[in-house]
């Protein structure tokens, strides 16, 4: 079992800057892709970014690329996404995920989920 916790949503006018952080606990952290998935009031989830092991691999979604960063901290078991320039269309529940050794690039792909963390983006 991994558990993941979220932190850092909240209320941001566009064109500002939010940075989510997910705490895993649980099993080794290091084996684990990385990632963050999304989902908009009546949307599916979505897949947001990922990193691999060693934070030297990431992969975004187009919507997301050049505004997005993902990172990885290992040594402290998290995952964070700094998110900048933000857009009223990217207001969603923000999940974070993770899989054992292979990358989520769908919602039924990926092994264990956070809460979820609310961000809100007004225009």
């Amino acid at each position: 079992q991994v558990q993941l916790v979220e932190s850092g949503g909240g209320l941001v006018q566009a064109g500002g800057s939010l940075r989510l952080s997910c705490v895993a606990s649980g099993r080794t952290f290091s084996n684990y892709v990385m990632g963050w998935f999304r989902q908009a009031p009546g949307k599916e989830r979505e897949f947001v970014a990922t990193i691999k092991f060693s934070g030297a691999s990431t992969l975004y979604a187009d919507s997301v690329k050049g505004r997005f960063t993902i990172s990885r901290d290992n040594a402290k078991n998290t995952v964070n996404l700094q998110m900048n320039s933000l857009k009223p269309e990217d207001t969603a529940v923000y999940y974070c995920a993770c899989r054992y050794l292979w990358v989520p690039r769908r919602p039924t792909e990926v092994d264990y989920w956070g809460q979820g963390t609310q961000v809100t983006v007004s225009s």
